[in-house]
Formats: structure tokens, C-alpha cells, sequence
């Protein structure tokens, strides 16, 4: 839609009627229905002219346009604003251009008091007004490298804010456009959520380190489109021939990590700062005489393959669809699913016995139907995996439809890495409506968990890709988990393997969250039952508390913030470091309490003690209690605000009530979050009272034992058949780790637990001597309460309110009682596993643990050399005089146990 209208400065025609801008969508950028990428250059500085722009005269500049152009250019970027006709004649020529509003000359005004900076700031802005609203604008970016040392100076917070000042000021003058900031390595740790577009200089020459600089700076982006707008070599130095390569295989490296658009620097070796005119760089697609150098023509083939190369090995994949009443969602799924651009994939639709319409709607597609009765969420990926005849087996949820090169990305992390899996980010779509928008940004969504830029400790299942051999090697996703936590439990099994998940930023799908409060509630309470599940298949995983920590870091846009988060940045000695980067700590156990499930309760138990201060007026002390209750109440309530207000709204409707109502609904559903999460959790058994399997208790006391064994077996063998029969029983086993005096505890409930200790001396002839100690440990949380109220009763006594002391030595009493009991019957259980699992007459062989992950406790020595006549060469207990050592298969002293006293 262009009507050309009239002629400016040099003859160039207008576009007055402007044409559909580009759009920021997820990690890419659109012009209407249409992925747009960016193949851009850099153009300038010149030497001002009269009126100080600093742009060639008109003539020089359309022949360059239209040079770019022919030569598969579609954007220019320029570091000033650029005069009216200029970007007549880049509309002319179907190029977008990204100016500059060169606010990086005027960060020193930030030293010169307030005034002087808003009017600075003013100035800069009024300017904008001879390019607001041109059909050719790609965007503005407000500035451009404020160096390092600047920033360092003023502070990143003051740098920070001056930038969204200046966003907010280009939004003001023409709403709608795109607006950005350029970055570098530099300044890499300056925080700045408001900008549309995520945009680096970067100059690495070698490919290595570009691509893993990419997939760094593609976490720092999140859900926002990366550009390169700087990249390039210097053929002065390297030689055209070295530069055509290079640039190349950058803008190769670029867009095959994922980014958006880049823009090759320069356009030509004409430049021009600082007053003077530079000749000792060379960075030119062109020479000063606008010749071509080979580096146009390398750009233009790379430019030509976006995303990538045509004649790469692609495996061939098959998308697994699963769908259960999907009839809302089924046929934008299975529409994106068959419009990929990927030349070999098969769609598989697995109905997993929907009562709805989606079978129906999914006859209507060319994808290979498949309907089962109603059986779980796993069954129906493990049939998908079983009609699936593609190297990889890519799944995609019934509520979600993937980017258009979802599957290039996917093959490519696998074709140049020994990944077993892949996933990508999942995104909202917009124009889900405000309750969808807020789930979107709150917490217990599918997020990814990286342990470094591309390798994921877990992917979520409605955006992961496996090895079919490898998936099979695992059989496949496990039955018990019908509904959620199956992605979450292959991705362990797969890595317990020794294998490797990756993940890629740009392999994108777009998944619609819950759009009721009460949808959103199920969901939760749902994958707290499935938390359950997992902590008793993977209880070594998890804390006494039943919580997971997470070994990665988790990026997701709805967690709630920590109220106090300490982080430093990297700036090198005397801020010299080339990459400068923010650092965050961690918060840290206290810091994390509030956003546990268990903080509610805390504050319902310290509630509950004020109406005992009617009983003894020291225990008004219960009022402060409650208001401590009260406070603790609050203080998660001013996490979730928190939250909320940093989150972004970009679909709700102008006016302060609409953003405001948004806010308050995304508080509430932090608040909600983790009261949904613990119902699931305690309906699926995952307490801090969650008891053992079996039965016998033993009284708490520490008990030892020792026997011979004529049977060499390793120590780690014994122990792991100890712990595959605790295990099987259904009880929650810990390992120790490299700092403990124990080899394995038993979890279970909060008051008692026991752990066991064993020893293996090797002696000769092939025998052993085993020793093994099961203590009985009661935990710290019960030794508070009973000593704080001991001295409470003793208090109370001593001031004659007698009743509260007999309430509160009560209290203690059974507090100590269940330690004991608990403490107790953990002990039975180890010595029963002990008994059975260390069988010294057969040994372990054939006990295959159920878990086989962790560190162990290495106290004992490798079997003993021995010598021509059976005698042991390395510090074994030599047989006695008289005595006959024990046979292979023989028993020869019976298992001999003591009990004692040890704490």
C-alpha cells in the first residue's frame, strides 16, 4: 500500500501512505503474517554536510541503495537520524532502516544536573519528529556503545534509566514503532527489559566462540528477537579473500543460532569520526570508489540461504501430537504443524479417547491418526513413539502450534552435537485475553532448565525432540504419569544414562496458557500430585522437605522475584575485561522460605498461638506471634507484587485502571500458586509426615555388626543392594555425599530418621570382613520445639501457671515421643534392608538398584594382591595358624551384632 504522492529534497519521492510495520513476535520479527528477516549493513558516518547530516550527497546514497538492494540487502542501519529523503529513497528501493537518535554523545549530560539533562534529553527528541511515522522505519535505536568506563562511572542503574527515559520518550512521539538499544560485550550486564529488540555489536573471529557468545546473549534476549547489528573483518588487515570468508561464516554462524536479522559492517570503507577521516580500517563490503569487494558478493549468498543452507544432512522427524479434548486447539496445532518449512517429517495425532470433536477435525488433515481409549498422558507418547519412523521424534502439545523453522532448529542442534535431546522456549501467543496474559506471567508455567547456555538439565514436553534409539533404550516415557512430570522423569532417566539434553533459543513454539483462574488452579494442584510422584521414583532428588533444587538455572517470566537478590558485576581490574557480565547470587535458604508452600502453613501455626496468651499472660506473647504471622503473610504478598510489577502487559488495552487490573490479578495468582501446589503435593502424598513402608520398630539405639564373608564383593555393591531393597519397599533413601561420616540415610518423616555406616577390610584369600552401624537420628526440627518447650514449662512452673506448664511439657513430651518413634522405625527398616540386602552367603549379584546416581562415601580398599602361596601383599589380615580361610561359597563365622550407646 504506497501511493507516491510528491518529490522532497533531491528529487526522491514520498510514501505517504504507510505500509504495515514490522512487528517484534517471540524470537523473530514479522511484517504481517510474514517472518522477516534481517539482512542488513551499516551505513555511515560521513562527513557532515552544510546542514550536519552526516550522509553523502543524494545521488551517492540512492546509488548505494539500490546496490544494496540487488545484492539481497533488505535493511540499512545508521548511527544518526538520517534526513527526510533518505528514507524516501529506502522506501523506494524496499529497504527498512534502523537510525539512530546518537544518544551515546549526550550521556555526559548526565553529570550536569537534571535540567541540563531533560533538556538534552528534549533536544534529542524533538529531532525524531522529521522520521516519525516513515513507512521505511524498522525502529529507532536510542544510542549506540556507551562505553564502559562511562557506565562504570555513572552507575548501570543511572545508565539504565536514562535509556528508558529516552524509549519511552521515542514511543510517546510515534507509537508503534520498534525500539531498541545497541549493546556490546562490554556493557553486556546493563538490564534493560523495555526494549522491543535485543541488539549486540559483536567482533569474534572464530566460530566457535561466536556461536557460544550467541547462545549466551539468546538467554539474556529471553522472549525477544536478537540482532547482530554490528559483525564484520577488517580487510586491511586480513585481506579481501580473509573477509569474504569471515563474513560468511559469521552471518552463517548468526542466523543458524538463531538471531533475527544482522547487519554486516560496513557498507563502505568510507568513514568518517571524530572530525577526521579514518584510513586505517577497511570494513567495507565496497571501497571508497563503491567497487564491489569478494565480501559483497559472500554476503549475498549467505543472505540468499537464511535461515540455512539449502544442502545440509536433515534427519527425518516425526512430530507426536498427543490430544485429549483438544477441540478448542487441535486445528491451529495440526495447521502450524503441516505448514513447517522442513523438507522430511511425518505428523502423528495421537487421540488418547477424547469425548470431543478432535478426532473428527483431525480427519480433516493428511496426518496419521491414531485413537486409543483414555490411558495417560505417556501412553499416548509412547504410542506416538511406536508409529513413529523418524531418526528423531519431536512432540508437540495439542494446545500449542511451533514457529515455521521449529524443526530446523531442533535438526541442527542434533546434526553438530551427540545431544539425546533438544527443546526450545514456549511462548503465550497474543490476544489470549487478560486471564490467559496472567497466567503468562506467573509462576508454575513449562519453563526449561539450562546448566549453561545450551545444555538443559530439563526441556518441557510441549517443545522437546528426542533420539528415537535413544528414547527407546529407555522405554519410552513412564505409564504412571498421566498428566504431567513424564517430561521431567525422561529427561532424568535419559541424563542418569550419561546422556546430554541441548537446548535451542530459536526453536520456538507458541503454547496458550490456562485462560481461567480455575484452570489455573487445576493445573497447579496437578503437577503438585505429579511432584509426589516424581519424589518417589527419584527421592534423591529431593530434600527432607520433599523439594526439589534444581541443579540449572529456571527461565521463565512468571517466577516470583526474591524481595533481596545480591549479584556483582565482572568489570576486570581497573575495568579492563573486554566482556564484562552480571553475576547473581544465590538467595539462599531463608531468602527462599517465603516462596515454599510450607510458609503459608508456618503463618496459619503462628496465628493459631495467639489465643493461648488468655491461658498465661506471658504467652501474650502469641499476639506479636500473629502479627509476626501477619508479616510473614505479607511478605510473600510483597514478592508476588513485586512480581508483578516488572512483568510487561503488551496486550493490554491503553489506560492506567486496564495495566492496573492486570497487576493485581497476576499478584493474586502468585499468592495462589504455591496454596494449589500443596494440596496436589499432600493429596499425593508428598508430606513432611510421609511414613515408611515397612513396619518393625527397634529401639533407638545405635546398633553394629560384623561377619565374615568368603565372597569378594565390593563395598558399593553391598551398599547398593541395601538401598535397591529399600527402595522396592517404597521407602525414600538419601546417599551421603563427599563430606559425610555415613554412607545412606533413610527419609521419611520430620522427627527421626537413620542412617547406616559401612566398612569392607579385605583379607586373604578372596574373604572379607564387613562391619556396618544403623544409628538412629532425630533431626534438628524436632529438637527445637522440644527444648523451647521444656523451658517454657519450666518457666511457667516456676510462676505458678500451672496449667500452661503441663500444656507446654505435653507439647515437648510428645514431640520427643514421636522423635523417638520415628527415629525408631526408620532404624527397623535399615536393619531389616541390612540384613537382606548384604547377603554374605550369595552376595548381591542379580540386585539391580532402581537408582543408580550419586556419590559415594569411599571408605573401603580394592581387593588385596596376593602372592604364589594365597597370602595377601598389600596390608590384608593374613589367615591364622590353624585356621582354614572360608571357601568362595561359605559362611564361616555368623553375623554377630552389639548395641551401644553412640550418639
Amino acid at each position: 500500500m504506497t501511493a507516491l504522492v510528491d518529490h522532497g529534497k533531491g528529487g526522491g519521492t514520498i510514501l505517504r501512505a504507510p505500509r504495515q510495520r514490522p512487528a517484534a513476535r517471540g524470537k523473530f520479527l514479522y511484517v504481517g503474517d510474514q517472518k522477516f528477516y534481517v539482512r542488513g549493513v551499516t551505513y555511515g558516518t560521513f562527513r557532515p554536510d552544510a546542514s550536519g547530516d552526516e550522509y553523502p550527497p543524494p545521488e551517492t546514497a540512492r546509488r548505494d541503495l539500490a546496490l544494496m538492494a540487488a545484492n539481497g540487502i533488505n535493511a540499512v542501519r545508521t548511527y544518526t537520524l538520517p534526513p527526510r529523503w533518505f528514507l524516501d529513497a529506502a522506501a523506494e528501493h524496499e529497504l527498512l532502516v534502523l537510525p539512530g537518535l546518537g544518544a551515546e554523545r549526550f550521556v555526559g549530560h548526565l553529570n550536569d544536573g537534571r535540567r541540563a539533562q531533560a533538556r538534552a534529553e528534549a533536544e534529542m527528541l524533538e529531532r525524531l519528529r522529521r522520521c516519525a511515522g516513515h513507512p521505511a522505519l524498522l525502529g529507532y535505536s536510542v544510542a549506540n556503545e556507551i562505553p564502559g568506563s562511562i557506565v562504570r562511572w555513572l552507575g548501570h542503574r543511572r545508565v539504565e534509566r536514562y535509556l528508558e527515559r529516552l524509549c519511552d520518550g521515542v514511543r510517546d512521539l510515534d507509537p508503534g514503532v520498534l525500539v531498541t538499544y545497541v549493546n556490546y560485550p562490554t556493557t553486556e550486564y546493563l538490564e534493560l527489559p523495555f526494549l522491543d529488540l535485543v541488539c549486540f555489536n559483536v567482533f569474534l573471529e572464530q566460530q566457535d566462540r561466536l556461536a557460544a557468545y550467541l547462545a549466551r546473549l539468546q538467554n539474556l534476549a529471553g522472549d525477544r528477537p536478537l540482532l547482530m547489528t554490528e559483525l564484520g573483518l577488517d580487510s586491511l588487515r586480513n585481506g579481501e579473500e580473509g573477509q569474504a570468508q569471515s563474513v560468511a561464516w559469521q552471518l552463517r554462524t548468526a542466523f543458524t543460532g538463531g538471531c533475527a536479522g544482522t547487519f554486516v559492517y560496513a557498507w563502505t570503507d568510507e568513514w568518517h569520526r571524530g572530525g577526521e577521516d579514518v584510513h586505517d580500517w577497511a570494513f567495507g563490503l565496497t571501497d571508497r570508489d563503491r567497487l564491489p569487494k569478494p565480501a559483497l558478493a559472500a554476503a549475498r549468498e549467505a543472505y540468499a540461504q537464511v535461515p540455512f543452507p539449502p544442502d545440509r544432512k536433515r534427519p527425518r522427524i516425526s512430530v507426536v501430537v498427543c490430544a485429549y479434548n483438544a477441540e478448542p486447539t487441535i486445528r491451529e496445532c495440526l495447521e502450524g504443524a503441516l505448514q513447517l518449512d522442513y523438507p522430511d517429517y511425518e505428523v502423528i495425532l495421537v487421540d488418547d479417547g477424547s469425548t470431543d470433536a478432535t478426532a473428527d477435525i483431525a480427519r480433516n488433515y493428511p496426518v496419521r491418526l491414531i485413537s486409543t481409549e483414555n490411558r495417560g498422558l505417556s501412553n499416548a507418547r509412547n504410542t506416538g513413539l511406536e508409529a513413529a519412523d523418524g531418526e528423531i521424534v519431536a512432540y508437540l502439545d495439542s494446545d500449542a502450534y511451533p514457529d515455521p523453522h521449529w524443526l530446523q532448529y531442533l535438526a541442527d542442534m542434533f546434526r553438530t552435537s551427540d545431544v539425546v535431546g533438544v527443546g526450545g522456549p514456549n511462548l503465550p501467543p497474543p490476544g489470549d485475553g487478560a486471564i490467559a496474559e496472567c497466567v503468562a506471567r506467573s509462576p508454575g508455567g513449562p519453563a526449561h532448565v539450562l546448566l549453561s547456555d545450551t545444555v538443559a538439565e530439563h526441556i518441557p514436553g510441549c517443545n522437546m525432540a528426542f533420539r528415537a534409539a535413544a528414547l527407546r533404550e529407555i522405554g519410552g516415557f513412564d505409564p504412571r504419569f498421566r498428566a504431567a512430570g513424564d517430561d521431567v522423569d525422561v529427561c532424568w532417566r535419559l541424563q542418569d544414562r550419561g546422556g546430554t539434553l541441548g537446548f535451542s533459543a530459536a526453536a520456538l513454539v507458541w503454547h496458550h496458557r490456562r485462560n481461567s483462574v480455575r484452570m489455573y488452579w487445576r493445573q497447579q494442584r496437578g503437577y503438585g500430585r505429579a511432584e509426589a510422584l516424581l519424589e518417589g521414583k527419584w527421592p534423591e532428588k529431593y530434600n527432607a522437605g520433599g523439594h526439589f533444587r534444581w541443579a540449572g538455572r529456571i527461565y521463565d517470566r512468571g517466577l516470583t522475584r526474591h524481595l533481596v537478590r545480591p549479584s556483582r558485576i565482572y568489570h576486570g581490574t581497573w575495568g579492563s575485561a573486554p566482556f564484562q557480565r552480571l553475576y547473581e547470587q544465590s538467595p539462599g535458604t531463608l531468602l527462599s522460605l517465603p516462596l515454599t508452600p510450607e510458609w503459608l502453613l508456618l503463618s496459619g501455626a503462628l496465628l493459631g498461638l495467639a489465643p493461648l496468651g488468655a491461658l498465661w499472660s506471658p504467652l501474650r506473647i502469641g499476639l506479636p506471634l500473629a502479627g509476626l504471622a501477619a508479616l510473614a503473610f505479607l511478605l510473600v504478598v510483597l514478592q508476588a507484587s513485586v512480581s508483578a510489577a516488572r512483568a510487561s502487559f503488551p496486550d493490554a488495552p491503553r489506560g492506567r485502571l486496564a495495566l492496573i487490573g492486570r497487576r493485581l490479578l497476576t499478584v493474586g495468582m502468585h499468592v495462589m500458586q504455591p496454596v494449589a501446589r500443596l494440596e496436589g503435593r499432600l493429596s499425593g502424598g508428598l508430606t513432611l509426615w510421609r511414613g515408611y513402608r515397612t513396619r518393625g520398630f527397634r529401639a533407638p539405639v545405635s546398633r553394629s555388626g560384623w561377619a565374615w564373608s568368603g565372597r569378594w564383593i565390593e563395598a558399593e555393591e553391598r551398599l547398593r543392594a541395601v538401598e535397591a531393597r529399600l527402595v522396592r519397599s517404597g521407602n525414600v533413601v538419601r546417599r551421603g555425599g563427599d563430606f559425610d561420616r555415613w554412607d545412606m540415610e533413610l527419609r521419611g518423616r520430620p522427627l527421626g530418621s537413620a542412617r547406616i555406616l559401612l566398612c569392607v577390610e579385605g583379607l586373604g584369600g578372596g574373604a572379607q570382613l564387613v562391619r556396618y552401624r544403623c544409628s538412629p537420628v532425630i533431626r534438628r526440627m524436632a529438637l527445637v520445639p522440644i527444648l523451647a518447650s521444656g523451658v517454657l514449662a519450666v518457666v511457667a512452673g516456676i510462676g505458678g501457671a500451672y496449667l500452661m506448664a503441663l500444656i507446654a511439657a505435653t507439647v515437648g513430651a510428645l514431640v520427643a515421643a514421636f522423635s523417638l518413634v520415628d527415629s525408631g522405625a526408620a532404624l527397623g527398616v535399615v536393619l531389616t534392608a541390612v540384613s537382606a540386602g548384604i547377603d554374605l552367603r550369595h552376595g548381591p549379584s542379580g540386585c539391580q538398584p532402581a537408582i543408580s546416581q550419586g556419590r559415594w562415601l569411599r571408605m573401603f580398599r580394592p581387593a588385596p594382591r596376593r602372592d604364589n602361596a594365597g597370602a595377601s601383599t598389600d596390608g590384608g589380615l593374613p589367615a591364622q595358624s590353624g585356621d582354614r580361610p572360608p571357601n568362595q561359597d561359605e559362611l564361616t563365622v555368623p553375623v554377630k551384632t552389639s548395641e551401644d550407646s553412640q550418639q
